[in-house]
């Protein structure tokens, strides 16, 4: 007897695949149509009788990579976007790595209690963060100059956020902070899934704590590393709001923490005396989601495959 389709399924997920596709799909693929068309500043170059846009082709994408007038702009967006990632991948994932292996000890007391407390801050409103390293770090009532003085340490001190060799890697180790908590739990949660069997053995075998993590632990849960690298990738180069609330839209001094969320705003909204431009707006967005996409692959076709995948 021939089996009915399961259209119950179809109904599951109509309205999930509805709002997906209204509020990501629509819009991607419209932004991508935009960027293939120009627009000045004042929309002078519509077609006054039909109110269509001029199709340019690829013209926008020459403009952002090769006219000087843009070009300095996109390039060092996406250099101190991947400063960023670097900073965040050499930095947060070890450190998260780290914790978390301390955290799967079985001798460990209050372990709960350290896992919230971590993990506390990436529940806080990025504005609020930014709003108080402000605070803290501000030249007139700061605290590190302080803290530095106190231990006679104060020719140490530098307005870190406003100097264009260390704004940015300040504001990536603020970020560091706050999120470090989630490669922590993705980790963690990777470890405790580890058979205690193969803990056991290793045991049995002479192996120590260290060696155990480093050639049993590790390599058991390399794929949830690759995940937590590929994220912390795509979040990276769609960071905006950090940026925003510490620095503002200009994301100074000088553009050194520009990233390619601001300089997007920047584009299609404009700001103070210059209009924004949807279709330049729309060509920078494109242009993100292609790095973002081909970052993705290469993960997925020249590292994941190549991930041993044990099955226990």
């Amino acid at each position: 007897m021939k089996k009915k389709f399961p259209y119950h399924i179809i109904v599951f997920l109509f309205p999930a695949c509805f709002i997906y596709t209204i509020f990501m799909i629509f819009p991607l693929f419209d932004t991508l149509r935009i960027s293939f068309y120009t627009q000045d500043l004042m929309g002078s170059n519509l077609d006054n009788t039909t109110g269509v846009r001029t199709f340019t082709g690829i013209n926008n994408y020459r403009i952002l990579f090769f006219d000087e007038l843009w070009s300095y702009h996109f390039w060092n967006a996406l250099k101190n976007n991947t400063y960023f990632f670097i900073l965040h991948v050499s930095i947060q994932t070890p450190i998260g790595l780290l914790i978390a292996a301390f955290l799967s000890s079985k001798e460990l007391k209050f372990k709960g209690t350290y896992r919230t407390l971590i993990f506390l801050p990436a529940m806080m409103s990025i504005v609020i963060v930014g709003y108080i390293f402000n605070l803290i770090l501000s030249n007139l009532w700061g605290i590190p100059q302080t803290l530095l003085g106190a231990v006679g340490l104060e020719n140490l001190y530098q307005p870190w956020l406003g100097l264009k060799e260390t704004a940015l890697i300040t504001i990536s180790l603020i970020s560091i902070w706050q999120f470090v908590g989630i490669p922590m739990m993705l980790f963690y949660a990777a470890l405790l899934n580890i058979p205690d069997e193969v803990l056991e053995a290793s045991k049995i075998d002479g192996s120590n704590g260290i060696t155990t993590f480093w050639y049993i632990k590790l390599p058991l849960i390399m794929p949830t590393v690759g995940l937590m690298v590929i994220l912390t990738y795509v979040g990276n180069f769609n960071a905006f709001d950090l940026i925003f609330a510490i620095r503002g839209l200009y994301a100074g001094p000088e553009f050194s923490t520009d990233l390619m969320g601001t300089f997007f705003y920047r584009t299609f909204f404009g700001f103070q005396h210059q209009l924004g431009n949807p279709t330049m707006g729309a060509t920078v967005a494109s242009a993100t989601f292609g790095i973002i996409l081909i970052g993705v692959l290469v993960y997925l076709f020249a590292f994941q495959k190549r991930i041993t995948r044990y099955q226990y």
